[in-house]
C-alpha cells in the first residue's frame, strides 16, 4: 500500500520522486546526505517492529547509539539512556543483552532510543506486530504517554484495534491516500 515508503520519506532516510516535503519550514528535498543524517539523529526517533538492537550491546548501550553519533560525553550518554530506560519501566535490566529479555522488553528499549535524543516525532513501524495482547496494551499506553507528553506518534499498523486507538486514522491504498481524507475517531 506503500505505507512503508512513506514513512522512510517522513523519517528522511528516502526522498520523494516528485513533490516537496516540508519539515521545520525546510525542504527535505534539497538537503545533503549529511544534512538527513542529521534531521533522522535529531528530530526523528525510530521503532521497528523487529527492534533493530544491536545483539553485542546490552540495553543501555543500545540506547546510547544516537546520542554517540552526535558526539555527546559517555558519562551524559549513559546518564540519558538509563533515564530513558526507566521511563520506558526497564530498571534493572540495563545490562540485559536483547537475547535476555522478552519481546516486549527489547520494543521497550527501542523505545527508549527513540526517545534518547529527545526528538519531537516518533515513527512507530508495527510497533505491537510481534507481542502479546497484554504487551501490546502495555506498548500503547507508552505511546499514548508520549504523545500527552507533547511527541507527534506516526503509528503503521495494520491492527485495527490499535489504530483505532489514535487521535488521527490515514489509510492508504496503493501508494495513496484512501480518499485522500483523514479520518478522525471520536473522543
Amino acid at each position: 500500500s506503500g505505507k512503508s515508503t512513506l514513512m522512510n520519506i517522513i523519517g528522511c532516510l528516502d526522498v520523494c520522486d516528485s513533490g516537496d516535503y516540508i519539515l521545520n519550514s525546510i525542504s527535505i528535498n534539497e538537503m545533503s546526505e549529511s544534512e538527513l543524517a542529521d534531521v533522522r539523529n535529531k528530530q526523528i526517533g525510530f521503532i521497528f517492529q523487529n527492534f533493530n538492537l544491536l545483539s553485542k550491546m546490552n540495553a543501555v548501550e543500545n540506547v546510547e547509539v544516537p546520542l554517540l553519533y552526535r558526539g555527546i560525553s559517555e558519562k551524559k550518554c549513559r546518564e540519558r539512556a538509563m533515564e530513558c530506560l526507566e521511563k520506558v519501566k526497564l530498571k534493572g535490566r540495563e545490562y540485559h543483552r536483547p537475547n535476555q529479555l522478552s519481546g516486549g522488553q527489547q520494543q521497550r528499549v527501542a523505545i527508549a532510543r527513540a526517545l534518547a535524543g529527545g526528538p519531537k516525532i516518533i515513527l512507530a513501524d508495527e510497533p505491537t506486530g510481534a507481542l502479546d495482547r497484554k504487551t501490546s496494551e502495555e506498548i500503547m499506553n507508552t505511546m499514548k504517554e508520549l504523545h500527552k507528553s507533547g511527541k507527534t506518534i506516526i503509528l503503521i499498523t495494520h491492527d485495527l484495534k490499535i489504530a483505532r486507538q489514535a487521535k488521527r486514522i490515514v489509510s492508504m491504498e496503493d501508494g495513496k491516500l484512501k480518499d485522500g481524507k483523514l479520518y478522525m475517531e471520536e473522543d
